[in-house]
């Protein structure tokens, strides 16, 4: 078995695995503040990988202000989002949120098929063909990028959760929403700050992928899917958890189908979630504290 061969799986696989975190940790966190499952999370995903291929062919933008720009509309969709939708259901109804977050992601995903069809894009760009040499491997600049933002966005929202005051608010409201009140924390502005944050993560991830992989209307449905059993396997609400169960996975997947057929890869995310629910339900990293 050729070890350089080996060696390509796995860097494939820590690309689409801090991806999936991206997007898996924004799911948690709002699961975890809200106790609200974003159905429609998959979309701004797909939002996101659209925006910057407008951006980048359209307008010309480059590829790191059409990052930041993704990350910056994601935030502001994600305040928005909670404003006019969601704080109306905040803490108030766990299946008002299913119905009202599916709805969301129905009217998104055909909203985009209307404007753009279904036809798979790419963005072609200085570059889409470039690549750098790491010994006997030859990696593509856009994926050495796209790992390089997942790990950055991993590592800030970890300082903000835990070494900052409003990171430290989050978490109260997450654990005991009637108490962190009474303390003076304002639970309606921590949860505007995580659902902007989380969506604002999922459109990062879709900006950051989209030089790397086809775009198009349906791409975020079956990504939230899979962002939903890692979040499970990891624990509902814990986002350490559910970054390292999304980094293992993407390696896990990209070692199986460099030998296996590609159509059994995307049961493993589903098998490992049915498994870790009969045998620990509150999954691998869950402590009975969220966030």
């Amino acid at each position: 078995m050729d070890p350089a061969f080996l060696l390509q799986l796995v860097l494939n696989g820590l690309v689409i695995g801090v991806i999936y975190a991206l997007v898996a940790m924004g799911l948690s966190l709002i699961f975890g503040v809200l106790e609200i499952v974003n159905f429609a999370h998959g979309e701004f995903y797909m939002l996101g990988a659209m925006g910057a291929y407008f951006l980048a062919t359209q307008v010309g933008v480059g590829y790191w202000p059409t990052v930041l720009l993704a990350l910056a509309g994601g935030l502001c969709i994600g305040y928005l989002l909670y404003e006019v939708l969601l704080v109306r259901i905040d803490g108030k109804g766990f299946e008002r949120s299913i119905l009202l977050t599916l709805g969301l992601s129905m009217v998104l995903q055909n909203l985009a098929i209307f404007l753009f069809t279904t036809t798979p894009k790419m963005i072609q760009g200085p570059l889409t063909y470039s690549n750098v040499s790491l010994g006997p491997l030859q990696v593509p600049v856009l994926r050495l990028f796209a790992l390089g933002i997942g790990l950055a966005a991993f590592i800030a929202l970890f300082l903000v959760l835990h070494r900052t005051q409003v990171g430290k608010a989050m978490r109260g409201v997450a654990q005991n929403r009637e108490a962190a009140l009474m303390v003076g924390i304002d639970p309606r502005a921590v949860s505007r700050l995580a659902v902007a944050i989380g969506i604002g993560m999922s459109g990062l991830a879709g900006a950051a992928l989209a030089p790397v992989y086809a775009v198009h209307p349906l791409m975020g449905f079956a990504f939230v899917f899979k962002a939903f059993a890692i979040v499970i396997i990891g624990g509902l609400g814990n986002v350490s958890g559910a970054a390292i169960v999304a980094v293992a996975l993407g390696v896990l997947e990209n070692l199986i189908a460099g030998f296996l057929p590609q159509v059994m890869v995307d049961g493993i995310a589903f098998s490992a979630m049915i498994l870790v629910l009969l045998v620990r339900p509150q999954g691998l990293f869950g402590r009975g504290v969220r966030v």
